[in-house]
């Protein structure tokens, strides 16, 4: 005999299909209208067509907001393209309630998270390994509807099985930590290195744990807000610098022995943090620039300390190919994730979650489509 959660499921499953053979399938979405207007977002339905045969229909249940969703909350550019009106959210786990007939590798009841980047597979960057620069990148949640919305619709690619223990709200960390990890991959860090983050948001708070899972020692986080820095504590930071208060370089030089950290990690995104990055490194380092700046962010760049230390600059786009991995972590459980999420909103209040994730008062904002 099914036990309640399959019965719900199906039940569900039938409400959907039953919907679909009236031609109503009008559920409720919050829509950005517009930077430039003065109501930025709007709850109205949504309806969708029949499923095509490799699309799926997730009833979403967490939501992230993004540094991304802030700054087309702000009219700068997303990872792509933004048109108003959309249905904004790309960090998002649910229930698929409906698959299209040609789905096989999930069904109706999977929990799943959403990977919401899709490459053409044509262009250039695309055929030399660089998908993440595709020339014709679109995502879920930035030019088409994504999660902050009650459903959505989903090519069958893009979703990921989520264990059923696993809470949405961590779910919905899949994609930043795919991004995280993709951005740890590129600093290669070796077993022993030092690593400094500087930025205890949700992001650098992710990149303090995998850099641990890499063998890096001392994990060292420099972090303005008290809060922040005590959950860097918690999950795994071996010590936090204040920056208001203390030198980071000359700090990071007591704590290592040694002339910097060998790998850098700014995760602000501001001017000034890109600065203490450069110099607080030490000989050989890797400075990662992990961000997203403003568009017309620059810093002046030291080039004696350059050439002294010889360092390495890069910077990282998104998640190419770090999905799954993300997943597995997480279905794994080898991360705290809960801790960064400190607080919840409905899809009434989509622009207090906004300004909630702006304020240092939190870590990670999520959304509740359903309440």
């Amino acid at each position: 005999m099914k036990n309640v959660c399959d019965i719900v499921y199906i039940i569900e499953k039938i409400f959907i299909k039953v919907k679909k053979d009236k031609g109503d399938r009008k559920m409720k979405g919050t829509f950005f209208t517009g930077a430039d207007q003065p109501q930025k977002f709007e709850v109205r339905d949504m309806s969708f067509a029949p499923l095509q045969p490799h699309e799926v229909l997730v009833k979403n249940m967490s939501a992230g907001i993004c540094g991304t969703d802030v700054h087309i909350y702000h009219g700068e550019k997303g990872s792509a393209e933004v048109k108003p009106p959309v249905v904004l959210g790309h960090e998002y786990a649910g229930i698929v309630v409906e698959t299209g007939a040609a789905v096989t590798e999930v069904q109706a009841g999977d929990h799943v998270t959403v990977d919401p980047n899709i490459y053409c597979g044509k262009c250039r960057p695309c055929k030399m390994g660089k998908k993440q620069n595709c020339e014709h990148l679109f995502a879920l949640g930035v030019n088409v509807n994504g999660g902050f919305a009650e459903y959505s619709v989903v090519p069958d690619t893009q979703c990921f099985l989520l264990k059923k223990e696993i809470p949405f709200d961590v779910g919905a960390m899949a994609e930043p930590l795919a991004c995280a990890i993709h951005g740890v991959d590129l600093c290669d860090i070796q077993q022993g290195q030092s690593v400094l983050v500087i930025g205890g948001g949700p992001i650098g708070l992710l990149v303090v744990q995998l850099a641990r899972l890499k063998g890096a020692s001392p994990v060292i986080l420099s972090e303005p807000m008290e809060m922040r820095r005590h959950i860097g504590l918690s999950v795994g930071a071996d010590a936090v610098i204040d920056p208001l208060h203390e030198n980071v370089a000359e700090t990071v030089r007591s704590l290592t022995g040694e002339d910097g950290a060998d790998v850098v990690i700014e995760c602000v995104g501001r001017p000034f943090a890109a600065e203490q990055a450069v110099e607080a490194a030490g000989p050989g380092a890797m400075i990662m620039l992990f961000s997203v700046p403003a568009v017309d962010a620059t810093i002046p760049l030291p080039l004696f300390e350059m050439y002294r230390k010889e360092l390495t600059v890069r910077g990282s786009r998104i998640n190419p190919d770090t999905h799954q991995r993300a997943v597995n972590l997480i279905n794994a459980q080898r991360l705290e994730i809960e801790k960064l999420i400190t607080h919840t909103y409905d899809l009434y209040h989509l622009e207090d979650a906004i300004h909630m994730q702006m304020s240092s008062e939190s870590i990670k904002v999520v959304v509740h489509p359903h309440g």
